[in-house]
């Protein structure tokens, strides 16, 4: 008897418990429920927000989008051991040439020149701006290793040699070109033959069109500069990590 006395309050407790426990997963249910219809809300295409990836035409877009993304990630993430200052040394390069580059675009609709002349315009911008893309290599994982759209050699190692070489042939060539011989053509107003500058080469037209040139030119001083110290430190890092 005394036994069944003693049993007999332990009952109330586990079914207030089991009770409580029923609550909590049906709150919890609820929370995740309202969680993934406000997803859904969010989402584009979805049953609840019509007219993105969901709606006719678009998903084929919001995917070509999603994979541009991830490349350009991909292409601009740096491998472990590259330092904050030297990953922005390296975003730097495309922008020390894009002015220039968009500065020359307009003559290519000039129309005092041939269709040749246009190509070679566009070409030299688009060239030159590829060009300095590949100073994110010397930090990138695609700088030490082949990537996967590369046939027949893809995930292959990059010896640093064959990175290091024509880097600091670039480097030096660029440096002479642009921050050591341009400038000094410049302040002594010459060509880079040594002849007088002709009367309708921008920095002699005066106003803003040799306004916009110095602006849009003189970034190129520091490509061939900030080449060489990315040069120097994929260098280290990866003649280091072969040590």
């Amino acid at each position: 008897m005394q036994q069944q006395r003693i049993g007999r309050p332990e009952a109330p407790s586990a079914d207030r418990a089991d009770r409580a426990d029923r609550a909590d997963r049906a709150d919890r249910a609820d929370r995740a429920d309202r969680a993934d219809r406000a997803d859904r809300a969010d989402t584009p295409g979805g049953p609840d927000n019509p007219g993105g990836p969901g709606s006719p035409g678009a998903p084929g877009r919001f995917r070509a989008a999603g994979r541009f993304r991830a490349a350009w990630r991909a292409a601009h993430a740096p491998v472990p051991g590259v330092s904050r200052r030297t990953r922005l040394l390296a975003y730097a390069v495309p922008f020390t040439v894009l002015p220039s580059s968009l500065w020359r675009l307009p003559a290519a609709f000039d129309a005092g020149i041939g269709i040749g002349e246009r190509l070679y315009v566009v070409f030299l911008s688009v060239f030159s701006e590829a060009v300095a893309f590949t100073a994110i290599g010397l930090i990138a994982r695609w700088g030490e290793v082949v990537p996967g759209w590369v046939p027949f050699v893809r995930g292959r190692r990059i010896a640093p040699a064959a990175v290091l070489v024509p880097a600091a042939l670039g480097a030096t060539a660029l440096t002479l070109l642009w921050t050591v011989l341009s400038a000094f053509t410049e302040i002594m107003g010459t060509t880079i033959r040594g002849d007088a500058l002709p009367t309708d080469f921008p920095s002699e037209a005066g106003g803003w069109e040799a306004a916009s040139y110095y602006v849009c030119y003189t970034p190129l001083v520091l490509w061939g500069p900030l080449l060489a110290v990315l040069t120097v430190a994929y260098g280290k890092r990866r003649l280091g990590a072969r040590g």
